[in-house]
């Protein structure tokens, strides 16, 4: 399993969280996600034999956020 902290911009409420949250644990592999609007993260744990990293950018990218290093 790998766990990674991705810095998200764009979330401004609860909503926006609950968007990042629904879109990445829709992702077959997903283990766990915690989204924190004081952050600006997502602390993401997932199956690396399933899922590739980019794959999570790109859902986070679908709901109008953006993914920055």
């Amino acid at each position: 399993m790998t766990s990674k902290t991705l810095k998200v911009e764009g979330m401004s409420c609860h909503h926006c969280t609950d968007s990042v949250t629904r879109a990445v644990r829709a992702l077959a592999g997903v283990k766990s996600v915690e989204v924190s609007l004081e952050k600006k993260s997502a602390e993401v744990s997932w199956d690396e034999s399933v899922l590739a990293e980019e794959n999570l950018a790109a859902a986070i990218e679908g709901e109008g956020y953006k993914v920055v290093p």
